[in-house]
């Protein structure tokens, strides 16, 4: 909240909410989702004691491990997501590059993007429509699942782009 020059309270639109994210593949905004779960990830902890020493205990870090992150919208016309799911377990599609960087961007009341997180490398593992019911009033769902080699964070983002490995085999993350 900041003193306007009339001396009103004026309130600035830059808080978050959660209601207004979108996904971007191969730069386009792909589709509006109504959740995201599962953007996080883990970093192995191993725990050594040294002998003598009975009050602390040394922590190394190992690697680090990706959550799936599962994206849920209603069900639409747009057989996109159900595609690209399928192809990879289709032997006759010729495509050996079915990973994409996948932006996940969030927007204030004003409509800014605030964050934008990045998963590089990002993959389907996983595609489901909700059940159907005849007797059923609500919106029927699907969710597509991902799974990702990297994760970056920032304040805008682009890209979404197809990606390739590079000589040493991972990911770009731009």
């Amino acid at each position: 909240m900041v003193n306007g020059s009339n001396g009103n309270v004026k309130y600035e639109l830059n808080y978050i909410t959660t209601n207004r994210f979108y996904v971007e593949i191969d730069s386009t905004i792909a589709a509006s989702f109504t959740e995201c779960s599962g953007l996080s990830f883990q970093i192995q902890k191993n725990i050594f004691h040294e002998g003598g020493v009975n009050d602390q205990q040394r922590v190394y870090l190992g690697h680090v491990e990706f959550t799936d992150v599962t994206l849920k919208r209603g069900i639409t016309d747009n057989f996109g997501f159900f595609n690209w799911a399928t192809k990879i377990f289709d032997e006759e599609n010729g495509e050996n590059n079915l990973r994409q960087n996948v932006n996940i961007l969030v927007f204030n009341q004003a409509g800014e993007t605030m964050q934008s997180w990045t998963l590089i490398g990002a993959i389907p593992i996983g595609w489901k429509s909700s059940d159907l019911q005849a007797d059923g009033s609500s919106v029927a769902i699907e969710e597509l699942t991902l799974a990702y080699e990297g994760l970056k964070v920032a304040k805008k983002g682009g890209g979404g782009n197809p990606t390739t490995r590079s000589k040493s085999g991972f990911f770009t993350s731009n």
